[in-house]
């Protein structure tokens, strides 16, 4: 009979060959990936949904991430993508959460 600590170590060294096959697929970028996508006002507008004026009012309070090269604006599709995410809406269990959070915490 095999001894079983020899069988466990056997698994583990086949486990991390396995996890070292998946990183380096995981790490694999395409150099095309590292260009960032840049758009005009008019391709903001059709990506976003948004109104051409809307988007002149909040370049204009710097509410947007935008570049302005003389008179044209540009936007990075990256910058956008994260700006439209960070407006994100909680859910009732966030809100429910974060009450409980703060509940625990004044309670000491």
């Amino acid at each position: 009979m095999e001894n079983p600590f020899e069988i466990i170590i056997k698994k583990l060294i086949a486990i991390e060959r396995r996890l070292i096959s998946v990183e380096s697929k995981i790490d694999y970028k395409p150099k095309t990936t590292d260009i960032t996508e840049i758009m005009t006002l008019k391709q903001l507008s059709d990506y976003a949904s948004l109104s051409k004026s809307l988007i002149y009012k909040l370049t204009s309070s710097r509410e947007i991430p935008h570049s302005k090269r003389g008179k044209r604006l540009y936007f990075s599709k990256l910058e956008i993508d994260e700006w439209l995410l960070k407006q994100k809406i909680k859910t009732i269990d966030e809100i429910q959460n974060e009450v409980d959070n703060y509940l625990v915490r004044r309670k000491r």
